[in-house]
This record gives structure tokens, C-alpha cells and sequence, in this order.
């Protein structure tokens, strides 16, 4: 039962048993190992293309949305750029252009947001306007292009009157500064120290 070759080897009857087995063994686990080994190597390749593919996909697919919230924040910056008018004049003038009268206007103190931004704030009357003017002045002060908001809107009827309203409106304009605020360089020595 031995191989041939062994029998030229000097190895007892046994021995050449023993080897031949292991050499057939050898050949059956080469045989068989070989394809096994590659088929999980190739198995774990495509694993790994399913799993680039998958990420380049997810990657493509944020782009879109990466686009989107550029086009967001340039849109943000652009409104910004263009620095609201003086709130009073500006509000006097909308409402004129609807034929409503201002009686007075209150300008707040500026409140900061962040570092970047300021908030400005004017308050205006109207007396014994009428609901579509009011509606169109508000409308026109959002539609202006300039980043102002309606910020408050208090809106009274007049008894006895048809259609005429006392109104209240807030509107606050919000500047974006080029760069945030830096400190002032600190002197060590005060203007009347030198010598």
C-alpha cells in the first residue's frame, strides 16, 4: 500500500505506511484547503467592496445635503450683508407707502447676540388704520430683503369704528459685524506714567 518512491527511501514497511498516509493526507488537505482558502478570501474581499461601496455611497448622498446647508449659510451671510436702513425712517416710509399714519416711533437700546450680531429694536404707533394696510405694511417689512423681523405686534380696535384698529409694532433689524470684537490691547502703564 505503500508509494512507489518510498520503497527506494530505506524505509521499513511501516514507516513507508505511515508516510504514505501522511502524503496522501497532505494532497486531500492541499486539495481541498487550497479552494477553501480562496473562497474566503474572495468571500472577505467582497465584504470589504459592499462595505466602500456603501460608504461611497453614503458619502455621495451627503453631498446633496452638504450643498444644502452651504446654499443655507450663503443665503444667511448674503441677507446679512446688506445692513438694514435706520429702523424709524424706514418703517415711517413703508407705512406712508400704505397710507397708514405713524404717531410716534422708540428706538431700544441695541442688544448684542453673540459676537457677531446686534440687535436693533424700534417701536412705532398707528392710529385708526384699517386691517388690509396694516396687513400689507407688515408683509411689505418681511418681504424687504433686509434682515428685519416683526418682533412685536399688538393690534387694538377702536370701538365704534368699523375697520380701524390702533396698532402697536416692534421690528427688529439684526446687523452681522465682518469679524467678532476683539479686546483692546492692554497698557501697562497709564498716559501720565512716563518719564
Amino acid at each position: 500500500m505503500a508509494l512507489s518512491f518510498l520503497e527506494r527511501t530505506g524505509l521499513n514497511a511501516r514507516e513507508q505506511r505511515v508516510a504514505s498516509i501522511a502524503i496522501v493526507l497532505f494532497g486531500v488537505v492541499l486539495l481541498l484547503g487550497v479552494p477553501v482558502g480562496l473562497q474566503s478570501l474572495v468571500s472577505s474581499r467582497k465584504t470589504e467592496n459592499e462595505e466602500l461601496r456603501t460608504a461611497l455611497t453614503s458619502v455621495n448622498d451627503a453631498r446633496g445635503k452638504i450643498s444644502g446647508f452651504k446654499a443655507k449659510k450663503d443665503a444667511t451671510v448674503a441677507r446679512y450683508a446688506r445692513r438694514a436702513p435706520p429702523l424709524a425712517g424706514f418703517l415711517e416710509q413703508q407705512a406712508s407707502a400704505h397710507k397708514l399714519q405713524v404717531t410716534d416711533s422708540i428706538d431700544r437700546p441695541d442688544v448684542p447676540h453673540g459676537k457677531r450680531y446686534t440687535e436693533r429694536n424700534t417701536v412705532i404707533h398707528l392710529k385708526k388704520s384699517g386691517m388690509g394696510p396694516i396687513a400689507q405694511f407688515l408683509e411689505t417689512i418681511e418681504k424687504s430683503g433686509h434682515p428685519v423681523s416683526v418682533s412685536r405686534l399688538n393690534i387694538r380696535k377702536r370701538s365704534g369704528e368699523a375697520d380701524s384698529y390702533d396698532v402697536e409694532v416692534g421690528v427688529s433689524a439684526f446687523d452681522r459685524a465682518d469679524s467678532p470684537p476683539s479686546a483692546p490691547p492692554a497698557s501697562s502703564a497709564a498716559p501720565g506714567d512716563a518719564k
